[in-house]
């Protein structure tokens, strides 16, 4: 059948890349055809070998829900009015465009939230009768404010395995800022600096290269790799030792590759993925000694929370799906 994929897909930015890359392999595993809605649809129908449509144009979007028995709203941190109102509004609509229709709707695999008042009755709302499943608890504490059930998944992305054949170098660390957090890019160029005079090969990894890469090559490393490709991204983190990531989905990545990772929380996402994880977690104005000192030793998150978190989101395409 044909499953309709609602995200923030086709804007250069390699998680989100990430995300729709396993949910649409996962779906083609599962016997299913994802119609993925993109900001470029040929790139994306080319990229993960599927049918894709212009995410914001009203014939195409409407012809591919029509022609869908199922649509996902999800992965991602979709429903949160923190970046603007339009943005939730999008994806509200899409899910109440596709009820009327008729089609069987789950939220899927996404973080809910920050909301504000307004925003929270809205979410609640639009999702009152549907399956709900979100991939951190702090989202699942959102929804139980909201009054709204919800289950506990997993993101897809941890689904996503490295290429075969790459061996992890305990000497080189990886960081992945993001452009618009500058207090937590301006204490990773000590992180960065420490790890060089402590013997550690430092590459800055730029998941959205027109929003991140000044801030990559800001930070004094000795290498810059910048890229929309989530399967460089992942075999980055795979060849590397220990990751830092303001990125959700460095630190997400790292849990799929099993590298040992910690993660600087500039927005609830991550800070929900990184409890969930028993990963170290640090705000954006993080001591640059203590960060260091934990790339150095390899801390080690909760592997096997994140096993569970894995099983979780495999089994939720089938919750999803039934």
């Amino acid at each position: 059948m044909r499953v309709a994929v609602s995200g923030y897909y086709g804007f250069g930015n390699t998680g989100d890349e990430a995300i729709a890359l396993a949910i649409t392999r996962e779906l083609k595993k599962l016997g299913h055809m994802p119609v993925l809605l993109s900001n470029t649809p040929e790139e994306s129908a080319a990229l993960y070998g599927c049918e894709s449509v212009a995410r914001m144009a009203p014939g195409p979007l409407l012809w591919a829900l029509l022609r869908s028995r199922v649509v996902l709203s999800g992965g991602g941190g979709l429903l949160q009015d923190k970046t603007s109102a339009r943005t939730l509004t999008y994806y509200l609509s899409v899910i109440q465009v596709a009820r009327l229709l008729g089609k069987r709707v789950v939220v899927f695999n996404q973080s809910v939230g920050p909301l504000s008042a307004g925003g929270g009755r809205r979410v609640a709302g639009a999702l009152r009768g549907l399956r709900v499943i979100v991939r951190d608890h702090t989202s699942l504490d959102t929804l139980n404010a909201l009054h709204v059930p919800g289950e506990i998944g997993g993101d897809p992305a941890l689904l996503l395995e490295p290429s075969p054949g790459l061996t992890p170098d305990p000497h080189r660390v990886i960081i992945a800022p993001r452009g618009d957090v500058t207090d937590a890019t301006e204490r990773l160029k000590a992180v960065t600096l420490e790890l060089q005079q402590r013997g550690r090969r430092v590459t800055a990894l730029s998941f959205m290269p027109d929003h991140d890469d000044d801030a990559a090559h800001a930070l004094g490393a000795d290498e810059v790799i910048s890229t929309r490709d989530p399967q460089v991204a992942l075999d980055t983190i795979a060849n590397s030792g220990y990751v830092i990531g303001v990125r959700l989905h460095a630190i997400i990545l790292a849990a799929a590759a099993g590298t040992p990772f910690s993660a600087v929380a500039y927005d609830p996402k991550v800070q929900g993925f990184a409890d969930d994880a028993g990963a170290p977690v640090h705000p954006t104005t993080l001591d640059s000694h203590t960060v260091t000192d934990e790339a150095m030793r390899r801390t080690s998150p909760n592997w096997s929370a994140i096993e569970d978190m894995k099983l979780r989101a495999s089994e939720s395409f089938a919750r999803a799906l039934r």
